[in-house]
């Protein structure tokens, strides 16, 4: 039997906005299911913030979302919206929420759905609730964002694979894991993968000197094993080029062969793993919790294993970074002298 619901909030709106991540799908059944559970009705908006400009949406109930948890992707879909960051369109947005009586938007979703958040919350005075939905964990005020377990897993999965290649031939990959503008895949990646060099935000200076430190390191290495296999896992958008390019110019620099490899969209897909879906099962659920309470502007964090509420403006603020210290171990792991 659903609990009564003495708040003002009657209908919510629900979607997911950027890059799509593992346990989206998780979150929506969570959310729509404790909202069900409070007697709220939920309505999802499809395509990401473009849903809300053009009035895409569908009722969300528990036939719908009751076995989605194992899926990958998300059932309402993503997209970018240019649109959504004029006036004119978040005012169309707004419209067509208070059309619908819509009493609280909640956004599964990364760094720019929340920055359009903050910026809707002008024209939109609903209550605002977001959920961080994204592989690169990179926003601020949580210890772990949904998609990003999964993954890493994806990834380590990929590279242990390249590694059977690397050892046969004793040859040395340069791979390229996603992440924008964020360390954190590069890091968790490279440890579970014993690369022998990591590249991410945090340890890299510019292109000459990099080429210098992982030129030194290769030669190192071998002398201490002799011929071998030697893993180089870079984050995207950080080598002018990409890992082809360094792999290049590490032929160039110091006449070492390299075989780049881009990972890609394959570590958006597949199923979450099990850490995603309970990460993704008590977001949801806090994010409702909160609504009943009044909250609105905030989003929902995990500090340890617990949930919390942090500002929007705070959760995008680009403070957070990767753990230098276990960047140094595994350094040091790989480096003997």
């Amino acid at each position: 039997m659903n609990k009564s619901n003495d708040t003002n909030v009657k209908k919510i709106g629900l979607l997911t906005s950027g890059g799509d991540a593992p346990g989206m799908n998780a979150a929506i059944r969570s959310t729509t299911l404790y909202a069900l559970h409070h007697g709220i009705k939920v309505i999802g908006f499809e395509h990401g913030y473009n849903g809300l400009i053009n009035n895409e949406w569908i009722k969300l109930d528990e036939p719908k979302v009751r076995d989605i948890i194992t899926r990958g992707g998300t059932i309402l879909k993503s997209a970018r919206c240019e649109e959504f960051k004029t006036p004119e369109g978040m005012q169309k947005a707004a419209r067509n929420l208070k059309q619908l009586d819509i009493d609280a938007l909640i956004v599964i979703g990364g760094d720019g759905s929340f920055s359009g958040m903050v910026k809707f919350k002008q024209f939109y005075h609903g209550q605002l609730i977001g959920i961080p939905g994204t592989i690169d964990n990179d926003i601020d005020g949580t210890d772990h964002t949904i998609g990003f377990a999964t993954a890493v897993d994806t990834a380590v999965n990929a590279i242990d694979k390249i590694r059977d290649t690397a050892d046969a031939f004793e040859r040395i990959f340069v791979v390229e894991v996603m992440g924008r503008k964020s360390g954190f895949l590069a890091l968790n990646v490279g440890v579970a993968c014993a690369a022998e060099h990591i590249i991410t935000f945090e340890n890299f200076s510019n292109p000459g000197i990099e080429l210098q430190h992982i030129a030194a390191k290769i030669k190192r290495i071998k002398e201490h094993r002799g011929k071998c296999s030697h893993l180089i896992v870079s984050a995207e958008n950080l080598y002018p080029g990409g890992a082809n390019q360094l792999a290049s110019d590490l032929g160039d620099y110091a006449a070492i062969e390299c075989i780049p490899c881009i990972l890609g969209y394959i570590q958006r897909g597949g199923d979450p793993v099990a850490k995603d879906r309970i990460l993704a099962t008590h977001m949801g659920a806090h994010a409702i919790e909160q609504l009943l309470l009044g909250k609105t502007d905030i989003m929902i964090g995990i500090e340890g294993q617990f949930c919390r509420e942090v500002a929007l403006t705070e959760s995008i603020e680009h403070h957070k970074g990767v753990n230098e210290h276990l960047l140094a171990i595994q350094e040091s792991l790989q480096d003997l002298h």
